[in-house]
């Protein structure tokens, strides 16, 4: 993690020649067109682009860190389709993958071989777990792994933390991550009291709050649920000694650990944030990275905890397309190419590389960087923020204003501040050298 304020001279360099050549009239067109269809013209709401201003860029097709849009604009990605994309757009294996079991067939609504080898490979890998199912999002896998909790333990109330999204489910979405925050919004309209009633809301980064919490309802709490790496609310990484508590908490008071890796399984090691911090939940939810850049969602754990859901148990769970062949393969082609390590030395010194070479252009701007691996969070305010409290409002103004230069400069950036980015191993050095060029220019500019 870069945790500094460099001070240096810095010029605002946008490439006026290449903004001057990027059309839009394709996306203008098809932004009015869907708004007639769609609500907001999306199908989820950042990609609206109204934290940044303007209409949003109407992605044709990618090529390794490349997209490109309706309008034949090129960006260099560095959303990634918000990280499942480790190894950049259309990688040839993965594709080769995809297209062998196309033929043989996209669904059977029946169990496949695919499944269980994608299964065994996550088992084979993951220490805390030793059963896994597979659904068709991360949402869908945190509102079953939460169900799972509840059911094994006999509780209802579920601990979670101030900033940390854990997908759009009734309970979890109170105080939830970025897409509320870019809309300032603290929770989602339609949720029932009864729902949000079940969810306790703690601060990030506080021993106290969490200590009191289960001095006071300790009996009554079925699972704490957490972000590997808290990365939707901006990229929080918190005290190994915070992570612990909850571990330690949780087993003296008789409930789950649930860890939330649907961005971080896989994405900063074979074993993510859990093998970073030392700990072992009860329970995992994986997705983005698991099914190669297909729509899947995972969760697995301790087998007696498992084997609480049907048909071995009582706790109900299923899905027409759980295991979906095309996912299975997907996600196995891309667990396959990361399990040596390789890749993951790659894109920590890329990361480091880039960032690196971003806190030098930046200059005298007044900035924060954090980053674990491939994953980067831009932070302009004198401290690096450790929850969602501490994110200033004047920091995100400023990124969300010079979103549209870096974007019309050709480099593809998250359509918020609170957002993170994520390199991935398409990116080369010269591609990653000259982007912090450009983007250290327009974001430390002063106009």
């Amino acid at each position: 993690m870069t945790n500094g304020i460099v001070k240096s001279k810095t010029t605002n360099i946008i490439d006026e020649a290449r903004i001057a050549k990027m059309k839009t009239t394709r996306s203008e067109e098809l932004t009015s067109l869907s708004e007639a269809v769609i609500p907001g013209g999306v199908n989820s709401p950042v990609r609206a682009f109204k934290a940044v201003g303007g209409g949003p860029r109407f992605i044709e097709r990618g090529s390794g860190p490349y997209m490109f849009d309706v309008d034949g604009n090129r960006y260099l990605d560095f959303c990634s389709s918000w990280g499942p994309l480790i190894f950049g757009h259309a990688d040839p294996d993965i594709v080769k993958a995809i297209t062998e079991q196309v033929q043989r067939g996209s669904t059977f609504g029946a169990v496949t071989e695919y499944e269980f080898n994608l299964a065994e490979f996550i088992v084979s890998h993951i220490d805390a777990v030793d059963k896994v199912r597979f659904v068709s999002s991360g949402t869908e896998a945190v509102m079953s792994a939460v169900r799972l909790a509840r059911g094994y333990t006999g509780r209802d109330v579920v601990v979670k933390f101030d900033g940390c999204y854990h997908g759009h489910s009734d309970y979890l979405l109170v105080k939830a991550g970025s897409g509320l925050a870019t809309f300032s919004q603290p929770s989602s309209a339609g949720i029932s009291k009864g729902a949000a009633g079940e969810t306790i809301v703690l601060p990030l980064d506080d021993d106290a709050a969490l200590e009191k919490c289960f001095a006071e309802q300790g009996e009554k709490i079925a699972a704490v649920i957490i972000e590997g790496i808290p990365a939707n609310n901006g990229l929080l990484i918190q005290r190994p000694e915070f992570v612990k508590l909850i571990r330690n908490l949780t087993e003296k008071h008789g409930a789950l650990m649930i860890l939330d890796e649907v961005i971080t399984g896989f994405r900063i090691g074979m074993e993510g944030a859990a093998g970073m911090y030392g700990v072992t939940p009860d329970l995992l939810t994986y997705g983005k990275i698991v099914g190669g850049g297909l729509p899947v969602g995972a969760f697995g754990g301790r087998a007696e905890i498992m084997d609480k859901l049907s048909p071995n148990g009582p706790v109900y769970q299923a899905g027409t397309l759980s295991g979906n062949p095309l996912a299975m393969v997907a996600g196995l082609a891309t667990l396959n190419k990361l399990a040596d390590g390789k890749v993951y030395q790659r894109l920590e010194q890329n990361g480091a590389l880039f960032v690196d070479a971003l806190t030098a252009k930046l200059g005298d701007a007044v900035f924060k960087i954090a980053r674990v691996g491939s994953i980067f969070w831009v932070v302009f305010q004198d401290e690096m923020p450790l929850s969602a409290a501490g994110i200033e409002s004047a920091g995100i103004d400023r990124y969300n204003k010079r979103f549209r230069s870096a974007l019309d400069s050709g480099y593809y950036l998250p359509p918020s501040g609170f957002e993170v980015c994520f390199i991935s191993a398409a990116h080369t050095e010269e591609q990653l050298l000259t982007a912090a060029e450009v983007l250290g220019g327009i974001m430390g500019g002063s106009n």
